[in-house]
């Protein structure tokens, strides 16, 4: 009979599913929750604020230098200050993962609007378009490549730092790294950064594949 310590495949048959609180299972679902808010409310924040930036050129410095204020603020500091006002939940986690995501979002807006050529916008008003649908079936679209690129450095970043949350008890996958310096012990450790890295390329793959269904004719140039 083994009484070593258990392998990482034992490690993980015992604690992947305990039915109490904690088990990886859990932690996994929590890490996906405070990964996933911060990317689409940082998006839907972003989109308006980038249009009005574009429409309103003089918002942009300013807007852009706030949220590259933020972003340059460890996000620890920041946990610890809002622990005050949302406590030791997951908002307290979403909230700053949201505005970094902002901070990486709303130039990439900017920028993915500005790539569109102007006769193209031109031509759009020449056919009759409407400013609204010139923005949804024109400008957007042509965007979007820019705008994807920097929601695949928003997903990757936003699955990496949601694990600095375990300091406050909110950390997904991340409360597995507490939990092995509490307890020197490497499984939850190698489980923890599988894991996440596991996570942070499946969700480039879905972004990588979503650029490729919404831009067809970015494929086809290429091809021909």
């Amino acid at each position: 009979m083994n009484d070593g310590p258990p392998t990482i495949w034992e490690w993980i048959a015992r604690n992947w599913d305990t039915g109490r609180v904690g088990s990886v299972k859990d932690l996994l679902g929590d890490h996906l929750v405070m990964s996933l808010v911060p990317i689409v409310a940082g998006l839907l924040l972003a989109l308006p604020l980038g249009l009005a930036s574009v429409r309103w050129r003089w918002l942009y410095q300013p807007t852009a230098g706030i949220f590259n204020i933020i972003y340059a603020l460890p996000s620890l500091p920041i946990f610890m200050l809002l622990i005050s006002v949302t406590g030791l939940s997951k908002t307290t986690v979403i909230i700053p993962l949201t505005f970094y995501a902002m901070a990486v979002l709303i130039p990439a807006v900017v920028d993915g609007l500005g790539s569109v050529p102007d006769h193209v916008r031109q031509s759009a008003v020449a056919m009759g378009f409407t400013p609204l649908r010139r923005l949804v079936q024109v400008e957007l679209p042509i965007a979007t490549p820019v705008v994807l690129a920097g929601l695949r450095v928003v997903a990757v970043s936003s699955i990496s730092l949601v694990s600095v949350g375990a300091l406050i008890g909110q950390g997904g996958l991340g409360m597995l790294f507490t939990r092995a310096y509490q307890n020197p012990f490497m499984p939850p450790v190698v489980v923890g950064i599988v894991l996440i890295v596991a996570l942070a390329l499946v969700a480039d793959g879905l972004l990588v594949l979503a650029q490729r269904l919404l831009t067809p004719w970015v494929r086809a140039r290429r091809t021909s």
